[in-house]
């Protein structure tokens, strides 16, 4: 997604990163700060598990501060949504504001069944591709 925001300046870039995927990818953050493209936002959904491998546990969950690291980073616009109310009071701030901007929004664990995609990945792919054309 952030290749995509830096391709396409003129589009706004969002990914939803899981807290575990965060974790195993730190250097994301630093990328982003040394390399800042203002439209885009991250938002990293922090329920402490990794959810699309069966729910593991994230290592540091309750303890890790995904904030203090993006700052620590060198991001600047960095915010903590502890609830869905805060998440859709800063709604309009995920299509609008100067990134890089990074959402912490913290929601409760689940034992949902891992997602199983309804397309394959090759046709994901090129929709993904076309839609991308389209603009």
């Amino acid at each position: 997604a952030y290749g995509l925001a830096m391709a396409q300046p003129n589009r706004r870039g969002i990914t939803l990163n899981g807290d575990g995927s965060m974790l195993m990818c730190l250097g994301t953050l630093v990328t982003m700060a040394q390399y800042p493209i203002e439209n885009f936002t991250m938002v990293i959904v922090e329920n402490g598990t990794y959810e699309v491998t069966g729910n593991q546990f994230v290592p540091g969950f309750g303890i890790t501060d995904y904030e203090k690291i993006a700052r620590g980073a060198g991001l600047q616009q960095v915010r903590t949504l502890e609830t869905s109310d805060d998440f859709d009071a800063h709604i309009d701030d995920h299509f609008t504001a100067k990134g890089p901007a990074v959402y912490i929004w913290r929601v409760e664990q689940t034992d949902q069944p891992v997602p199983r995609p309804k397309l394959p990945i090759a046709e994901r792919t090129r929709r993904l591709i076309e839609a991308l054309r389209e603009q």
